[in-house]
């Protein structure tokens, strides 16, 4: 999914909310902002460069944890460019498809049922966290995650695992799962590069070619 438009949303609305009434600021251009999300550049710095104080900027962070993954902004998300026909290439060649999302249940739904992405994945194809589910961080949840879907997924002769975090590539690395971290999401080249995927496409797409081409 590409979530640029709910994180910079997200960024819009607390800014204006932690700022002082007379405080004068500089909302930073999306693709200013988007760059320093993917190079993970603090919540609290961003919120300095966009003219806080350091008391606001933590301020700041707090309410954007408490607000990114809240049901008003999800519906920003929409799928990555490409993304449904590349995974309506790999459902056609017989490819068997498993999503795994550090997403809830009912996030998870959120985002299948407006964007018709439910047709890719079966209800035992799709690995989420349950809606009570209290988050220690994605690089400890997501390898759990994992560790679940490798024990019930039928075997497979090959397993591959592309995702856009480094949550995606430890999980895959845990295991022993080949992976292959791509560009067209959240993580920018030396993010990716600094956990050692397999391989780096810089899409969806192109990872999907790298994976048919293998076989």
């Amino acid at each position: 999914m590409d979530v640029s438009d709910r994180y910079y949303r997200v960024y819009q609305h607390c800014l204006a909310e932690t700022k002082r009434l007379d405080q004068q600021v500089r909302v930073l251009p999306k693709s200013e902002f988007w760059q320093m999300k993917r190079a993970r550049v603090p919540e609290t710095e961003i919120g300095i460069l966009s003219g806080l104080d350091a008391t606001q900027a933590k301020e700041f962070s707090e309410k954007r944890r408490q607000t990114v993954h809240t049901f008003p902004y999800l519906s920003y998300d929409r799928p990555a460019p490409s993304a449904v026909e590349t995974l309506l290439k790999v459902q056609h060649a017989g490819v068997d498809l498993v999503v795994m999302t550090m997403r809830r249940v009912r996030e998870l739904d959120e985002a299948f049922n407006r964007c018709d992405l439910g047709q890719f994945f079966p209800e035992n194809r799709r690995y989420c966290l349950p809606n009570d589910y209290v988050k220690t961080g994605d690089v400890k949840d997501k390898p759990l995650l994992m560790a679940k879907a490798l024990a019930e997924l039928p075997r497979a002769a090959d397993v591959w695992m592309v995702g856009d975090t480094e949550a995606d590539i430890i999980a895959a690395k845990t295991h022993g799962v080949k992976v292959i971290g791509v560009l067209c999401g959240i993580r920018d080249r030396a993010q990716l590069e600094s956990h050692k995927p397999d391989l780096i496409a810089n899409n969806l797409g192109e990872a999907v070619e790298i994976i048919l081409e293998s076989q």
